[in-house]
């Protein structure tokens, strides 16, 4: 049973917080919490030590912050899916974060049965985003590296993307896929988020630009 368990690292300057996330989630029967770290250059050693499944990171922290633990661990290619825990709630905080490589956020007065669904998700491959906070990432435009964002498009994705190219409706797209108008409208929305673009008339633009269209 223990192999199938979310290993999880907590990574938080204030010992009381990792105590209560550790006395919260041990009594999770599908989640193990493997280690803990009191600053962002622990954590990143920690994580590279332990190899957890999903690390539950503070922004603000001493030494080192979140925000450059997380491009410490992108740059090392750590595959630890890592969930910001966070008490600020300012853009300006939680989105270079998720910038950096962040799987989502929570905040630190997160319901906790939410907290360890939090965790599942974001084990099991999903981003976890505010509105508010997608809308902000969609907004800023990011200078070069148009064509590097385009390798984090699934091949699904990349269909999609042909297809609004093409001038295609959501419901055309659908259609053409044989998927529902629901899943494809989810598809768009990751695609503006991976590429950061506004809307799907710069999804468009950004198709043919980099040869993406059909």
């Amino acid at each position: 049973m223990a192999d199938n368990k979310i290993r999880v690292l907590l990574v938080d300057d204030h010992q009381v917080v990792r105590r209560g996330l550790r006395t919260f989630l041990e009594v999770q029967d599908d989640i193990e919490v493997v280690g803990e770290a009191s600053d962002g250059a622990e954590g990143v050693a920690r994580t590279e030590e332990l190899k957890p499944d999903v690390v539950l990171m503070d922004v603000k922290m001493p030494v080192m912050d979140g925000v450059e633990a997380l491009r410490k661990l992108r740059e090392l290619a750590n595959p630890a899916r890592v969930l910001i825990v966070t008490s600020f709630t300012e853009q300006r905080t939680v989105v270079p974060a998720l910038r950096a490589g962040a799987a989502g956020y929570v905040y630190k007065d997160v319901d906790p049965d939410a907290l360890a669904g939090a965790i599942r998700s974001v084990h099991a491959g999903h981003v976890l985003l505010q509105p508010e906070v997608a809308g902000a990432l969609l907004s800023q435009e990011e200078t070069g590296g148009g064509q590097g964002r385009g390798n984090s498009l699934t091949e699904r994705e990349r269909e999609v993307l042909g297809l609004i190219a093409d001038g295609r409706s959501n419901r055309e797209i659908a259609r053409a896929l044989v998927l529902s108008e629901k899943t494809v409208k989810t598809h768009v929305s990751n695609i503006l988020m991976k590429l950061d673009l506004a809307d799907r008339t710069q999804a468009a633009l950004w198709a043919v630009r980099h040869g993406a269209a059909g």
